[in-house]
């Protein structure tokens, strides 16, 4: 296989810092995601995502448990965002995305943060929940690729993404790894205050596939560019999952890269709700991966 180069390192320097600076100017008023709150970050205002200008992180480290072309054997270099775009009342992660656990640090950190994390052998540098940040995100990649950073990006999000955004990120984030997280307005207005999420995830993975394509992985099975999937099945049905299966078989691609996953415990908020406060039974788990096989989707994580 030839050796691989990163997208932001084919790109003019120029040109990286150009985005950077495109997406600064989108931060404040802030027009970053769907919800275009406006919100004058670089004076200290704070939109629904409740984050300031500068970028804040909960944790960073080498990531053994994600999907499998990401983890590989040396793990995948995941950089925990503080704060959501999204108001989901399960997430699994509430103490970072509603509680805002984590510190405020500088662009300059955060690129250090990234080589550091190339250095300690990780195969990617992986940002969990980037949308509300990815003005900062950038601009610390444009610096971090002039001091060496040579691993692929990867844009692990809620899905919750504004088009506009995205066009600014083609040719710099070699993965994009969405969640489809529900298929009803109803449902995402419930339980992530965000009706027009279904919509908004159309378009989205759209955007992301169009950019890179399917994953592509290298000899050792390790993931170099592409679209890989997320899809939390929630009880009762709640996540629209054979909606979603039909969606990315129709009109992204029957080899979409595609996690269905099984984990989801009640927590937080949902804890004590009709339907989401319930655990997820096994042959419900099961029955969205028949799902997706009927649909021929056949990369299964």
């Amino acid at each position: 296989m030839a050796p691989f180069t990163p997208a932001y390192l084919q790109m003019d320097s120029h040109e990286l810092r150009a985005r950077a600076d495109d997406l600064n100017a989108l931060a404040s008023p802030c027009t970053l995601c769907p919800r275009d709150c406006g919100a004058a970050r670089k004076e200290g205002g704070k939109g629904y995502c409740r984050t300031g200008f500068l970028p804040e992180i909960s944790s960073a480290h080498a990531h053994h448990g994600e999907e499998r072309p990401l983890s590989g054997t040396h793990g995948s270099g995941t950089i925990f965002l503080t704060h959501c775009n999204l108001g989901c009342t399960f997430c699994q992660n509430y103490d970072i995305s509603h509680l805002g656990r984590g510190q405020v640090i500088s662009v300059r950190e955060l690129a250090t943060v990234m080589l550091r994390l190339q250095r300690s052998g990780c195969h990617n540098v992986n940002f969990v929940t980037p949308s509300h940040q990815i003005h900062a995100i950038v601009e610390a990649v444009s610096l971090a690729a002039g001091e060496g950073l040579s691993l692929p990006l990867v844009y692990n999000t809620g899905g919750y993404d504004s088009f506009h955004t995205l066009q600014l990120l083609d040719g710099i984030f070699d993965i994009y790894m969405p969640d489809i997280k529900f298929t009803d307005s109803g449902t995402s207005d419930s339980l992530a205050e965000a009706g027009n999420y279904p919509e908004v995830i159309v378009q989205a993975v759209g955007e992301m596939h169009r950019q890179v394509g399917d994953l592509i992985t290298d000899e050792r099975g390790i993931a170099r560019r592409g679209l890989l999937v997320r899809h939390l099945v929630l009880p009762g049905g709640l996540a629209g999952s054979d909606a979603a299966f039909r969606f990315l078989a129709r009109e992204i691609s029957k080899n979409t890269y595609l996690n269905v996953m099984a984990q989801y415990l009640p927590c937080h908020d949902a804890v004590g709700k009709p339907v989401i406060g319930n655990r997820l039974h096994q042959k419900d788990y099961l029955a969205a991966r028949e799902l997706a096989s009927k649909w021929g989707l056949k990369r299964l994580d």
